[in-house]
């Protein structure tokens, strides 16, 4: 049980801020939730506009404005005091911290088919709001769930999950994924978008409209399992789906694009997949099993291609079944003993990190530690070696927690889910964790939500940078000044200049740390007191500051792959 101590302090270093720039901003703090419904903070009429240079833009300070180049690096206060508030080991600065919202069936959004736009807006919103207050900074959309498209801009028909009929607008008009990138932008969350590429259709019971790809290319398309599925070995349904994505990716602002676990589909019992005529047209003299692995091989290259070709920026992320091969199968695989997606799905994952087709995996590791065939510690260990220079985000079973089961018991107990978040830390390859899903993390078995947003994630974290992406920080703001105001201490600065790659800054992170030369403990986010989102949000009030106190504050600059500038330092006397 946390101490009374702890509370107070937490309270203090969150409870209270203000990011403010000219056009709408949000400002996002460690567990902070907006009161209502997405006012992003706009100053108000009694607001003091931006201070500008040379016009009296604020009202008279109460102490002078005080501009002090970077502080020293000779002498330095001791810091003991402050890291003595703060038990345990600084968490990581960089974490991935993310959540799938899936669409299909409405396992999560809509909550139900043909709800109307202001409904399906407000669950957005709900659930974006709950995530922000959680301490994630991601969000994993499911948008293209069988051949359809929570988004206008598409030649596929809309979702009937949407709608309720496959083809059928939302009305009154809106763009979902439209809606959902702002959404989430506006509360410092990454947009990833998660399309299905295998499945034309669901079900048998599917509303297929007459646009769909079924009808306009049958001859793409295998029946297999009471869905229709796309013949991956033509190479013409890989580009098909290729410019699918191409398309999201020039037409939305988008931070990344991810795939699930579906190439190949699962066996059925008692059928085939005949895909014979396209093997023999296409083999190249490879054996059935090696020629469908090398189309999905093909198919996630041209992905990476099509993407990078688009915008070079924008993420490409696979989350594929937790365990490449069994040891039994090849001296190199895992100590497990279950399904294998190299055998099972055609997907060599291995090879995809290896050969760095892919920005980041997710292995679905959906298995308790307690699991013999699969213990979670053994699956994680096995891809923290074998993950390449990708980054390792773990995908976490979180629908399974208070589950429990013969087979399985460990879901059953309450220890199971922190320890494994605890043991991801522990290892340095893992950089964090995607959630399935997200009604798992609303309903909050054996309160999940909570060990999140109290202990794992209440402070922030960066997303982790990508170096082969963008390894060019951006600028430091400039002209950093504070004055005091009946609301607290405010920070103002000026935007950076473009840094050689073109890019600006994306958001700003303010530190503070006590004392007149203190340690700048930049690495520890426990000194973190707000981030401003939007190149232009340049004014931060720290309304907890308390004015008897000696601070020294921080503002960096953080572009849209996540390099953090030089810090620019003010001495707040």
């Amino acid at each position: 049980m946390r101490s009374l101590a702890l509370v107070y302090i937490l309270f203090v270093v969150f409870s209270g801020y203000g990011c403010r720039r000219n056009k709408p901003a949000v400002a996002r703090l460690p567990n902070h939730r907006p009161a209502a419904r997405p006012a992003p903070a706009v100053a108000s009429k009694t607001t003091p506009p931006k201070p500008v240079a040379g016009k009296s833009a604020v009202p008279k300070p109460k102490a002078p404005v005080v501009v002090v180049p970077p502080v020293d690096t000779v002498e330095f206060d001791n810091v003991a005091d402050q890291l003595a508030a703060m038990p345990g080991i600084a968490p990581p600065k960089h974490e991935f911290r993310a959540v799938w919202v899936a669409t299909i069936d409405n396992i999560d959004w809509p909550s139900k088919k043909g709800l109307p736009t202001t409904d399906q807006q407000r669950e957005i919103v709900e659930m974006f709001d709950q995530h922000q207050q959680m301490g994630l900074n991601a969000v994993v959309v499911q948008i293209r769930s069988a051949a359809d498209a929570f988004y206008a801009k598409s030649s596929e028909p809309w979702s009937e999950w949407l709608t309720g009929q496959q083809g059928l607008a939302p009305e009154p008009f809106y763009d979902p994924l439209e809606f959902m990138i702002e959404q989430a932008h506006e509360r410092g969350l990454e947009f990833h978008a998660w399309f299905n590429l295998d499945r034309a259709t669901f079900s048998k019971v599917s509303s297929v409209a007459s646009t769909n790809i079924v009808y306009r290319k049958p001859e793409w398309i295998l029946e297999y399992g009471g869905r229709k599925l796309f013949n991956l070995g033509m190479p013409a349904v890989r580009s098909y789906i290729a410019g699918v994505v191409a398309n999201v990716v020039r037409e939305y602002d988008v931070d990344g694009i991810h795939f699930d676990d579906y190439f190949y589909p699962y066996a059925v019992a008692g059928q085939t997949l005949r895909d014979d005529v396209t093997y023999q047209a296409n083999f190249n003299g490879m054996k059935k099993d090696d020629w469908r692995r090398d189309n999905v091989t093909k198919l996630v290259a041209e992905l990476r291609d099509s993407i990078r070709a688009n915008k070079p920026w924008v993420k490409f992320g696979i989350s594929p079944f937790g365990i490449w091969k069994n040891r039994s199968n090849d001296p190199d695989g895992s100590l497990t003993n279950g399904g294998q997606s190299y055998y099972d799905l055609y997907a060599d994952t291995r090879k995809w990190v290896r050969d760095g087709l892919v920005d980041y995996i997710v292995p679905q590791v959906y298995f308790s530690s307690e699991f013999g065939r699969a213990p979670y510690k053994t699956l994680v260990d096995w891809w923290t070696r074998n993950s390449g220079k990708v980054h390792l985000y773990v995908g976490q079973g979180a629908y399974r927690v208070g589950r429990g089961s013969e087979r399985d018991p460990g879901w059953g107990r309450a220890t199971e889910f922190p320890d494994q978040m605890r043991y991801n830390r522990q290892q340095k390859a893992v950089l964090g964790s995607i959630f399935f899903s997200a009604k798992s993390l609303k309903t909050n078995p054996l309160a999940i939500r909570d060990s999140l947003q109290h202990n794992f994630y209440r402070h922030p974290a960066l997303v982790p940078p990508m170096p082969w992406l963008d390894s060019i920080p951006p600028l430091p703001p400039h002209d950093l000044k504070a004055a005091m105001t009946p609301e607290g201490i405010e920070l103002f600065w000026q935007q950076p200049a473009q840094a050689l790659d073109g890019d600006g800054a994306n958001s700003y992170v303010i530190y503070r740390f006590e004392g007149r030369r203190p340690h700048l403990l930049l690495n520890d986010p426990r000194f973190i007191v707000a981030r401003c989102f939007g190149e232009s949000s340049t004014r931060f009030i720290d309304k907890n500051a308390d004015l008897k106190k000696k601070y020294v504050y921080v503002v960096t600059a953080v572009d849209r792959l996540n390099n953090e500038s030089r810090e620019t330092v003010l001495r707040v006397q």
